[in-house]
């Protein structure tokens, strides 16, 4: 499988552990020195972002890619994927689901021990 096919494939399972609260497919998928970089500013490291999916705090009901760019480099040891994802985010006080638009710069490494892992997340909210 090619570099680019399998980052592809490991967002959509990232995404899909996101959205069960699959901490333990998270925790192999996400570095130790993780930084991520919300939408709204706020910064979590690997474990305070995954304390914030255990509580419900970061909750995800379902998320549909728009667009998925995978660049590989550093001989196929460095991926930055760009994306853009639709989020729905459960009901709001209407009781109707609420959506977001999410565009996001992730990058991977490969290590020899770990490898594929996701050490750095940036999300910025788009116009509906």
């Amino acid at each position: 499988m090619s570099t680019i096919a399998e980052i592809e494939q490991l967002e959509r399972r990232r995404f899909d552990a996101q959205v069960a609260k699959d901490l333990p497919t998270l925790e192999a998928i996400f570095a130790d020195d993780l930084v991520y970089t919300h939408s709204n500013g706020h910064q979590d490291d690997k474990a305070s972002y995954l304390a914030s999916i255990a509580s419900g705090q970061s909750r995800y009901d379902r998320v549909d890619f728009e667009s998925l760019t995978v660049r590989a480099y550093n001989d196929d040891r460095t991926a930055v994927v760009n994306g853009l994802v639709r989020i729905e985010l459960g009901p709001g006080a209407d009781g109707q689901p609420t959506f977001t638009r999410i565009k996001y710069v992730v990058v991977y490494i490969r290590t020899d021990a770990h490898g594929w892992q996701l050490v750095l997340w940036h999300a910025q909210k788009q116009a509906a």
